[in-house]
This record gives C-alpha cells, sequence and structure tokens, in this order.
C-alpha cells in the first residue's frame, strides 16, 4: 500500500525455509513495484537492517488449472503433489525441465499451479502439457481467464484494484488486519481455507497489526474500518446484455450510487456477473439496482462473492 492507503500491486509473497522470500510481481505492475521495494529495502538498511534483493532474470509462468491438473502435473514430476497445498510452493524437475518452482495457485478459482520455468524451455513444457494423456489440456485465453476469476469473486489489478482503492474500500480487509475473528473466518471460508488454527493464526497477526498501526496508509485504513468507507466493492448479478467496466450503478430512483469495474457473462451460472464499487449503504446483499447499459436500464441485484465457490487444494 501508498501513504494514503492505496494498492499498489496485489502479488504473491511465498516464505521460503532459508529466510527468503519469493515475490511474484504482475508484469504490468513490475517497474513500479521494483522501485517501491527497493526503495523501503534501502531506508531499512540505512537503519541497520540486514536485506539483499534480487531479480530472477530470463524465467516464463504457465499456470495449468482445473480439476485434472494435479492427475497430469503428477505424470511428469517425482514430487508428491497431495502434499503441496493451496499457496505452497517448492521446486522440482517437471517433464525434464530443472528447477521448476510450482506454486499451488492460479487467478481461477479452480485448484491449479503456476510453474516458473526457464525463457527457452517454456514452450517444450507447454507441448509436454497439451500432449498428455492424463487429461484434456487446452491453451486459454485471457477472455476465458477473466470469466474464471470473475466468477471467483477475484480483483484484477488496474480494473477493480489500484493506487486509488484501498483494501477497505476493495473488501479486502483480511489482508491488513481486521481483528474480528468472525470477519476473518467468514473470508477464508470463502477461499475454501478453512480450520481453526487458519482461523487463530490471522486473528493474531490482525490484532498485532491494527494495534502497532505501523504499516503503511494506516491512518486511512484503520479510520475506514471504524467507521465504514463511503464506497465498497460489491459482486452484481443480471440478465440480458452482459454489462461492462464502466457501466453505471442506478438505485431504484435512477440516481447513479456507483460503477461496475469488470463484467462478463458466467459461462457457469449462465447469467450475467460483474463487480464494481457503489455507495455503502446500498451494498447490503440482496439490494436491488439497475445497471445502465448502453441506452437501456437492466434490473439487477447485489450478490455475494465469490459467486462459484472455490475449489483450492487446502489439506491433504
Amino acid at each position: 500500500m501508498n501513504d494514503n492507503g492505496g494498492i499498489i500491486d496485489d502479488l504473491i509473497v511465498s516464505k521460503l525455509g532459508d529466510g527468503t522470500l519469493y515475490v511474484v510481481l504482475n508484469a504490468g505492475c513490475a517497474d513500479k513495484d521494483k522501485a517501491h521495494i527497493e526503495e523501503k529495502l534501502n531506508n531499512f538498511k540505512s537503519t541497520g537492517g540486514d536485506v539483499e534483493f534480487q531479480t530472477i532474470p530470463n524465467r516464463s509462468l504457465l499456470a495449468l488449472q482445473g480439476p485434472s491438473m494435479a492427475k497430469v502435473l503428477q505424470a511428469g514430476v517425482q514430487f508428491d503433489l497431495s502434499t503441496l497445498t493451496f499457496m505452497k510452493t517448492a521446486v522440482m524437475d517437471v517433464f525434464g525441465i530443472p528447477e521448476c518452482r510450482v506454486t499451488r495457485c492460479g487467478y481461477t478459482g479452480e485448484d491449479g499451479v503456476e510453474i516458473s520455468v526457464p525463457d527457452d524451455k517454456a514452450v517444450h513444457l507447454a507441448e509436454c502439457l497439451l500432449s498428455t494423456t492424463e487429461g484434456d489440456v487446452k491453451l486459454a485465453g485471457l477472455g476465458a481467464r477473466d470469466s474464471l476469476r470473475l466468477e471467483a469473486g477475484l480483483c484484477l489489478y488496474g480494473n477493480d484494484i489500484d493506487m486509488t482503492t484501498t483494501p477497505i474500500e476493495a473488501t479486502l480487509a483480511w489482508t491488513i488486519g481486521n481483528d474480528s475473528l468472525s470477519t476473518i473466518k467468514f473470508c477464508l471460508d470463502a477461499f475454501n481455507i478453512s480450520s481453526s488454527n487458519n482461523y487463530l493464526l490471522f486473528y493474531y497477526a490482525a490484532k498485532r497489526r491494527r494495534q502497532e498501526a505501523n504499516f503503511p496508509g494506516a491512518e486511512i485504513v484503520l479510520k475506514q474500518l471504524k467507521e465504514k468507507p463511503s464506497r465498497k466493492r460489491v459482486g452484481v448479478m443480471s440478465n440480458g446484455a452482459p454489462a461492462r467496466a464502466g457501466t453505471p450503478i442506478l438505485n431504484e430512483g435512477g440516481v447513479q450510487i456507483g460503477q461496475l469495474t469488470s463484467g462478463c457473462p458466467s459461462p457457469t451460472l449462465k447469467c450475467n456477473v460483474a463487480m464494481g464499487y457503489i455507495d455503502t449503504k446500498y451494498a447490503k446483499i440482496g439490494t436491488e439496482v439497475k445497471l445502465q447499459v448502453r441506452k437501456k436500464q437492466q434490473n439487477a441485484k447485489i450478490s455475494k462473492m465469490p459467486f462459484v465457490a472455490a475449489k483450492y487444494y487446502t489439506k491433504y
């Protein structure tokens, strides 16, 4: 976050066993992310801290997602994938390619992995996956991925979150420390990460973070946690013509109360799903609203997210 509580990026950080953090940045945010990280690390080192920052060049990232992922990938690795649970990472040979990093995560809401592979081996790995007899693997474009991530209620940086939105407005309070145990339980359950240990781990980490208030944008974020923000990210369901990003959200009287940031037809639900920001007083699930799609107003309803339950592999 920046000093105004805005979101600089949403990235993945894995804690390795040797005191190292492995960070995967959004490609479109890489330059500003690296500049931000280096600035903060230099400040830390100037006070006597000991830390080094290294980029890993010449790597590609392939995502294998879906219910057959484990069966397909297991045929190409010696590592027991049943022990690699959601958000865990490990280095392994993949279809004969050494030193690949496999992380059980993805941007679809499905069980899946992201595989970091040397650039010059990326095509070979893709061909191995596409030629498998263990499942029906196909290439998927950004449109297909976007419908999956939207069904899963996952934000797209630059659309649904950016430098002007706070985690509280984006209903991502669990990332910075909402110390309500019931709220943490709700968030973890939504991602199918349900265990008493996880609840308590997040609860005490959140409580400490809020008490210390030593994170960027803390004053604004903690005030929003206490008093509620003026706007809130919500899910929206509708029928008829698909409502896309930029579509105005209206109340029953036709007054604009928000705007969609993402939207598409849902192949799973056979209706339209979207998300956007709305005046907080209209954010209650079940509230009926209208969407201004071109010159017509369409009936819609505020919905909980995810629209489709996540299928992350969380225990074995």
